[in-house]
């Protein structure tokens, strides 16, 4: 009998939340985006075909849980089914962004954890492995059994900002006190320090707030992990102006821009918004100080080194503390 892994094939599947990454990883890893369609009836409901054999094949389905949120969730679980049901050998869905993330522990009285729910439902769906970017809190990893591959963006945002020379005179900057283990993780990469906004509660006013950290007459990066409605990193913007910052940068992984987070961002102080196409931006959502950083090469490594068997430890740069 000949080895299973010289006999089965890479495919590539991708829903309907992110096509554009999707073909830009097929282009990375020199493939094509394998046919399957996605069709929805008068209802709601949701149908799912593949339109070619998957039998004994390691099948990536890249799906982003991102607006409309519920739907595109549902969708990923029909495929996971689907591609069980049809003897698929494994089947890795690759998560760009996991929604639901910040649901990740029980704040109140007779809440949910939402997260852990996501978590139990790819595994009950059939899926072998789980590879995502920038969860909302790292410790998600611990609510699978399945193994779960944590990407990170951050060196692509760290080679955009050397690219455009912003290195010296930089200050990478938490928007809260949240974000201070990020912030230190990029100010490594740019050798630079860092400081916080010291945000106490979501009541408080931009302009109560104070900055904790030397940031007169130096350019800032505030950095977060998403951007959502845009307050938080919009409230940042005016605390670091007040302080005496000249330029000031937001960077973040996952563009959800709700509400009117467009709005916010556009009359903020941010001389360019930097997030990545972990989520697709849609054309009503751009604005002019939006700049969308690719991740395709990242995940397509990460589908290379994964269906070849071998550690996806090269993606890290081993002399950082990531």
């Amino acid at each position: 009998m000949g080895d299973k892994k010289e006999q089965a094939t890479l495919k590539l599947f991708a829903l309907n939340s992110n096509q554009d990454l999707a073909e830009k990883i097929a282009a990375e890893l020199g493939t094509q985006l394998c046919e399957a369609s996605v069709k929805h009836f008068s209802d709601g409901e949701i149908q799912i075909n593949i339109n070619e054999s998957v039998r004994g094949d390691d099948v990536f389905v890249i799906q982003s849980v991102s607006d409309p949120v519920n739907e595109n969730f549902m969708e990923l679980m029909i495929m996971v089914d689907a591609l069980r049901r049809s003897s698929a050998g494994t089947i890795n869905v690759v998560l760009p962004y996991y929604g639901y993330a910040r649901a990740d522990r029980k704040a109140r009285p007779r809440e949910p954890i939402t997260a852990k729910l996501i978590a139990n439902f790819i595994q009950l769906a059939g899926a072998d492995r789980v590879i995502t970017m920038d969860l909302h809190a790292g410790q998600l990893q611990g609510f699978f059994n399945i193994p779960v591959d944590h990407l990170l963006a951050i060196f692509v945002q760290a080679e955009y900002f050397k690219s455009k020379g912003i290195t010296s005179d930089v200050v990478i900057v938490a928007p809260d006190h949240n974000g201070v283990k990020a912030a230190r993780n990029l100010a490594t990469l740019l050798k630079a320090p860092i400081a916080i906004v010291d945000k106490r509660d979501d009541e408080a006013k931009a302009a109560d707030m104070t900055v904790i950290g030397e940031v007169n007459g130096r350019r800032c990066i505030v950095f977060d992990d998403l951007v959502d409605t845009g307050k938080k990193l919009s409230d940042a913007s005016v605390a670091l102006k007040n302080a005496g910052a000249t330029e000031i940068y937001a960077c973040a992984t996952h563009p959800i821009l709700s509400g009117l987070a467009v709005d916010e961002l556009k009359n903020s102080y941010y001389k360019e918004v930097v997030v990545t196409d972990t989520i697709a931006v849609p054309e009503e959502k751009n604005f002019d100080k939006l700049k969308v950083l690719s991740v395709s090469k990242t995940f397509a490594k990460a589908i290379d080194l994964i269906f070849n068997n071998k550690s996806v430890d090269a993606l890290f740069n081993k002399k950082h503390t990531v």
